[in-house]
């Protein structure tokens, strides 16, 4: 078994099908039903903030920047979700639901948590830099001076318009899928378990390799489920934005064989170059 930076075990991953994604998806469900304020308010405050924040560049003339910010939030998602993996794993373990004071201790007390969000949120200021690159690249400064409805018409009614577009969406999902592929698991990981960032992120690569199918897909879903919520005034994000979240902490489950069970029936190494020794080890 291989030993992590932090000279523990590596977690072990298994590989999962279409029907851990439909599970997951159903246990989630099942969360924010039993436990929706938390949820709901963490909704509510991103959707008002996105509002806000489409304001800011509108009355700012930056309005160029709403779509990729929009886009964008897939990368920080994760983060923003961290609270709801407490609820999950409260309500996993027989619990009732936390209130929002120990959610945040919690989520404090996890050093790693905050250096994930960290390298995320510096992920997202890369990103925001690249779309402002692209379009001086492409439109010039007229893209920059121009209203909403010049600079739709811009991008959708010009050769050079058509060109940013698409490569900055080929950037775009170059970008959310490397995210994505570094965070799927290590979020949940380092708030559930004592793992350090580089192990956290490395469990994730792996997980995404050993079922690119439905990993992809889940990724998939993330991405079309936020942008459709976004698109009537963030308010959809209310809802959807903690069963995405709850979702994610029981696909962890399924993903993460537990300390313990690493050589438990069912939990088979997922990758033929880490696979682990045939004699039973416990982590």
């Amino acid at each position: 078994m291989n030993t992590a930076i932090s000279g523990k075990r590596d977690p072990v991953v298994r590989t999962i099908t279409r029907n851990d994604l439909v599970e997951s998806f159903a246990a989630g469900l099942r969360d924010f039903q039993r436990a929706p304020r938390f949820g709901l308010l963490l909704g509510t405050f991103v959707a008002v903030g996105g509002i806000l924040i489409v304001a800011s560049l509108t009355a700012l003339k930056m309005v160029y920047l709403a779509y990729p910010i929009a886009a964008g939030f897939a990368i920080i998602a994760p983060h923003l979700a961290t609270g709801l993996y407490v609820v999950s794993r409260e309500l996993e373990h027989g619990r009732p639901a936390p209130g929002l004071g120990f959610i945040w201790r919690t989520v404090m007390n996890r050093s790693e948590v905050r250096w994930m969000g960290f390298v995320t949120l510096f992920i997202f200021i890369m990103w925001m830099y690249q779309v402002r690159f692209l379009m001086a690249i492409f439109l010039g400064m007229s893209g920059a001076d121009a209203s909403l409805r010049e600079f739709l018409t811009m991008i959708l009614t010009t050769s050079e318009g058509l060109t940013f577009l698409a490569i900055g969406n080929l950037v775009g999902a170059a970008i959310s899928l490397l995210i994505f592929t570094l965070t799927v698991v290590s979020f949940p990981l380092v708030l559930d378990r004592d793992v350090d960032l580089v192990t956290a992120m490395v469990t994730s690569v792996r997980a995404v390799a050993a079922s690119p199918g439905p990993m992809i897909g889940w990724a998939a879903i993330i991405v079309v489920t936020l942008v459709i919520s976004a698109l009537p005034m963030f308010v959809g994000l209310i809802v959807t934005l903690p069963v995405l979240g709850h979702t994610t902490w029981h696909l962890y489950r399924r993903v993460v064989v537990p300390e313990g069970e690493a050589s438990a029936a069912g939990a088979p190494a997922a990758l033929p170059d880490l696979s682990m020794p045939s004699a039973p080890m416990r982590l």
